[in-house]
């Protein structure tokens, strides 16, 4: 066998899920560039990014992360079809990856196994390291061959993909992300009512919005295991981030995460922000939420690194 026939060979879907995912919200990011020297921005464009953004990211880190990966709360069926959505829309994985992926990430964190550990050498104070293991956990470990299926929690996937209202809207994961781009280009459009209103929905609230996301998410699995606070024992080597604790919406308290994994809440002292608990509470106080779950103040303190 040739050396060009050994490489992994992409099938068309996977082509297109790479440019949708991946190509796309990067080329519409430098073309926004392009825009804010062209024409700028409008309050209109902010506002449908920041809203798109905060309910897609609301989707990967209430729904995908702290719902359907590590079961810290309950939650009504109709919510649950919801935060599926959102999640989907958030282009930040489907429910394979936050099933079976994330567990090995918090099951191997930083050792053989974990599919986007920033580690790549063991040596991490060298800084020709930290880069490189930047850039892998940043971006380039989603095509990583070595990143494959594996059994690790298949049965939890299989078990909520017997849902056939679930199972159908994992399938439909490219067309969630698609809608993501669709909705504010299509309110821009209708609002300004002209064609380039809609392009410029389509930029910032679309295209733009995903790159945000997909960079802010990957933030947590690269940046949280290089720089911050450890103030908890954990198996690996997480921390807590206060500089991205608001874009990630309280997913860099990262070094909390890892010392207790199922709790609903991340920031565990009352000056970490984490803006997912506040949705989580508002959800709990409306009763589409229940069974929180929140670590006591003694668990806390018998993880708590002495100094």
């Amino acid at each position: 066998m040739t050396e060009a026939n050994s490489k992994p060979q992409y099938s068309s879907i996977a082509i297109l899920y790479i440019a949708v995912f991946f190509v796309l919200p990067i080329l519409g990011t430098l073309t926004a560039v392009g825009l804010l020297f062209y024409s700028g921005i409008t309050w209109l464009e902010v506002s449908l990014l920041l809203t798109m953004y905060v309910l897609c990211f609301i989707g990967a880190e209430v729904g995908m992360h702290r719902f359907f990966n590590h079961h810290s709360f309950e939650a009504k069926y109709p919510m649950q079809v919801i935060l599926a959505i959102l999640g989907l829309m958030s282009a930040s994985g489907g429910l394979e990856y936050w099933v079976i992926g994330h567990s090995r990430h918090h099951k191997y964190s930083d050792e053989t196994g974990d599919i986007h550990s920033p580690h790549t050498s063991r040596d991490g104070l060298v800084f020709s390291n930290q880069l490189q293991g930047l850039y892998y956990s940043q971006l380039t470990w989603h095509f990583d061959p070595a990143n494959g299926r594996n059994t690790d929690d298949l049965n939890r996937l299989d078990k909520l993909l017997k849902d056939p209202v679930m199972f159908k809207i994992n399938e439909l994961h490219l067309f969630w992300v698609i809608l993501g781009f669709v909705i504010p280009a299509i309110i821009e459009g209708l609002i300004t009512w002209s064609w380039i209103g809609a392009f410029h929905g389509l930029i910032w609230g679309g295209l733009v919005r995903v790159f945000l996301v997909q960079q802010f998410i990957a933030s947590v699995n690269s940046v949280c295991h290089l720089y911050g606070d450890r103030p908890f024992k954990t198996n690996g080597l997480s921390t807590n981030n206060i500089w991205l604790a608001i874009p990630t919406l309280g997913g860099s308290w990262h070094n909390n995460h890892h010392a207790f994994p199922n709790s609903a809440i991340t920031g565990l002292e009352w000056w970490q922000i984490d803006i997912s608990s506040w949705v989580i509470w508002l959800l709990e106080k409306t009763g589409v939420v229940s069974d929180v779950k929140r670590p006591k103040p003694s668990m806390i303190e018998a993880k708590r690194l002495t100094t």
